[in-house]
């Protein structure tokens, strides 16, 4: 074999050898200096009482993630109370019962 040959294996396996050093020394040096937050339940605002709940009267009785989405469903027409839910369904059985032939 040509020292030529030679001298190009072991300069490219020497290239090689030294990459992958240099990335496992990076992604080292990545993993100590990536904090990681503590889990957080997502559903935890579920449980806790909404935070305008003493200073909105429609907030009273939400929870913080009702409250998050209370805007949205204003804004698409959801029913807000109980009683709402409950003259929406009594609606809908009498339609339900006028238009059956």
């Amino acid at each position: 074999m040509k020292t030529s040959t030679v001298n190009f294996i072991l300069g490219s396996a020497l290239l090689a050898g030294g990459a992958c050093l240099i990335k496992s020394g990076c992604q080292q040096m990545q993993r100590e200096n990536v904090k990681v937050r503590e889990d957080i339940d997502v559903w935890e605002g579920d449980r806790r009482e909404s935070v305008d709940a003493d200073k909105v009267p429609e907030e009273k009785g939400l929870t913080q993630l009702d409250s998050a989405h209370r805007n949205d469903w204003v804004a698409n027409g959801f029913p807000q109370t109980h009683r709402e839910q409950s003259e929406l369904a009594e609606d809908a059985k009498w339609a339900d019962s006028t238009y059956k032939h």
